[in-house]
């Protein structure tokens, strides 16, 4: 065997070799290997095995806790059973939900009155709206927003929640008047006469409501939005936060109904045997707030009313969920056929008592007369105009005429100013001119009175107007609402004093009132005034100019119809007072003062009517004149 084959043969047993002391160290390794996977198995098998003990542990728990609380009587209550029901009659369609066994959603469905976007309006639905009912047991507390209720008896109009309360149940039934927006909500317990204590009388009310904005002006929605309530005493008053940005009020007496209300919509609840207060809340939200979430307020109002365990007598409560419209509610109201006064009209607010009979008993039915023949409402506020303007025309034919008398007397009025021109003899003036006016039978405050008669109509029309809900959605010349601000010129800034937009009405209202004042002011400076009364007129003429501009930032953000009104109402103003200027002749208006100033010269005597007024101004003048006279002769004698 040669070399070469020798270290062929070593060179194979060093492989040999070095594959077999491998292979042992393979297996070694992989032995090691096996050995830590098993001790991994084995731990994984015994937190499963411990995962599996502690859920079988935390399960036999559950059911021996609720083996525990089946002997509870809300047990059953207290088991999820969501759900909702809907009822619906010609007019209104509700939702009403198993938690709670309350109202979540209230719709209109009159297509008269449409959201902003085109939809019917919705009141509030499950995200805005909670009425919860309170009632105190032996050993557990009633309170309905955390209870599952099942309706039961269901019809196209009425439903009745049950809530099951140990061997008994507690009912809501729900029932809705046809052709009404009226829902009749009764509460009565079945088989509960031990769950309560003895002296269970009362139920308690929590109600709350984030309330939408339904409307596009924030400023003018916010305004009419309130907390509204009728007392025992059938007065009706309003919980507001226009001035602050949170109000509260506690209560001592008792009230017929409470309401959440809009600018055009309301919710009231009504209870047969009245509400006990004790707490009413109105938060505010800001503009910017509102604008992102869509809601004006936040009410809560806490009640107490009867109720019966014995179920004898069931809790009677009604519900008016529609329109902030006077007919509407004054017609729901009689179906109610109550004994009392609810006065559920109130809700439109038509400002203080005089004013609200002006509108009461006057513009509403004008009002309502007019919008019956179906045509465009900005055509119903130019009939309603004119025939306020042509009813007040008298009046102001008289106002002018007394002060048409007043300028053609202004010669003899500078007769006397020239005769007494010096400062000390202002009385003695003061007292010729009284007898100028006497003897020419000329009332100086004539022309003032008239006017001051329109006052009222002015301010009625003021609140009635931005409350009319006809106006709501109804569309003329530019402005699509005429409930609402009409902005034709708008822009994405909010500029202080003026907002985001430039209502048209409003400028053209604005610009006409400045023409009227400069008509009025020339018919004043051409009067006979004495020179205080023509210093004080300069005065004035800038607080005339300077009011319409005052009024335009303050009625930019108000409704279009109501700047509408205003600015059509100034515009005929200023075309009677051309028509009365263009049709009375100075000289013959002259020649008859001078006649009764001949016949009253010739009687000496005066008519009743100027000897009222003009006397006791001659005498009070005279007075005062003796009196100056008298200071100055003790003056000379110091």
């Amino acid at each position: 065997m040669d070399k070469k084959s020798i270290f062929g043969f070593i060179l194979m047993a060093l492989v040999v070799f070095r594959y077999m002391t491998y292979d042992g160290y393979r297996r070694k390794e992989l032995a090691i290997e096996q050995q830590k996977e098993a001790v991994i198995n084995q731990k994984i098998e015994q937190e499963k095995q411990k995962a599996e003990s502690l859920q079988a542990e935390k399960k036999a728990r559950k059911e021996i806790a609720q083996m525990s609380d089946s002997t509870n009587a809300l047990f059953v209550a207290r088991q999820k059973n969501e759900g909702k029901t809907v009822i619906e009659n010609e007019l209104l369609t509700l939702t009403i939900d198993n938690k709670g066994g309350q109202i979540c959603k209230a719709e209109l469905k009159d297509p008269t009155y449409k959201n902003q976007q085109g939809g019917q309006v919705v009141l509030f639905d499950e995200h805005d709206s909670q009425l919860s009912l309170l009632l105190d047991g032996k050993e557990d507390n009633i309170i309905t927003k955390d209870l599952y209720f099942t309706p039961i008896n269901k019809q196209t109009s009425n439903v009745t929640m049950q809530l099951p309360v140990g061997s008994g149940n507690l009912n809501i039934e729900y029932s809705l008047i046809p052709n009404s927006y009226l829902v009749e909500m009764t509460i009565s317990a079945d088989g509960l006469e031990g769950f309560f204590p003895s002296k269970t009388r009362t139920l308690d009310i929590e109600w709350t409501e984030r309330l939408k904005q339904q409307e596009r002006g924030f400023d003018f929605e916010n305004r009419y939005s309130t907390i509204t309530y009728r007392t025992t005493d059938d007065d009706t008053d309003e919980l507001s936060t226009m001035g602050g940005d949170k109000e509260e009020k506690e209560f001592e007496g008792n009230l017929q109904w409470i309401s959440f209300k809009n600018q055009f919509f309301a919710q009231i609840i009504i209870a047969d045997d009245n509400f006990t207060p004790t707490l009413m809340s109105s938060k505010q939200f800001t503009k910017e707030e509102a604008k992102q979430l869509g809601y004006l307020k936040t009410y809560e109002t806490h009640l107490t009313t009867a109720f019966d365990p014995s179920g004898d007598s069931p809790t009677a409560l009604k519900m008016y969920l529609g329109p902030n419209k006077f007919s509407t509610l004054k017609e729901n109201e009689e179906l109610l056929q109550s004994d009392k006064n609810l006065d559920l009209q109130s809700l439109v607010y038509l400002g203080w008592p005089l004013i609200k009979y002006i509108n009461r008993f006057f513009m509403l039915y004008l009002f309502d007369w007019m919008t019956s023949w179906g045509i465009n409402m900005g055509i119903v506020l130019t009939l309603l105009t004119l025939i306020i303007k042509f009813a007040v025309y008298p009046l102001m034919r008289k106002s002018y005429l007394s002060s048409a008398r007043m300028r053609v007397l202004k010669p003899k009025m500078e007769e006397i100013a020239k005769k007494y021109p010096n400062k000390e003899d202002a009385m003695i003036k003061q007292q010729e001119t009284m007898k100028l006016y006497s003897e020419y039978g000329v009332n100086p405050a004539g022309g003032c009175l008239p006017m001051l008669i329109q006052m009222p109509i002015w301010i009625a029309l003021f609140n009635f107007i931005p409350n009319a809900i006809e106006l709501r959605g109804q569309s003329f010349l530019w402005a699509n609402d005429l409930s609402a601000f009409d902005d034709l010129i708008s822009w994405n800034t909010s500029i202080w004093g003026i907002g985001d937009h430039l209502s048209l009405f409003c400028l053209l209202w604005a610009i006409s009132t400045v023409l009227s004042t400069l008509i009025t002011m020339k018919q004043q400076q051409d009067s006979a005034m004495s020179p205080e009364q023509e210093q004080t007129m300069k005065m004035m003429k800038w607080v005339y100019y300077i009011m319409p501009i005052i009024f335009f930032f303050s009625f930019n953000g108000y409704s279009s119809g109501l700047n509408y009104y205003y600015f059509l109402s100034t515009i005929l103003s200023v075309i009677m007072m051309w028509y009365l200027r263009k049709s009375t002749d100075d000289n013959k208006l002259l020649a008859q003062l001078e006649k009764r100033h001949a016949e009253r010269m010739k009687n000496n005597s005066t008519s009743r009517r100027t000897s009222s007024m003009m006397e006791r101004m001659q005498e009070m003048a005279k007075r005062q004149q003796e009196l100056l006279e008298k200071q100055k002769a003790e003056q000379q004698r110091k």
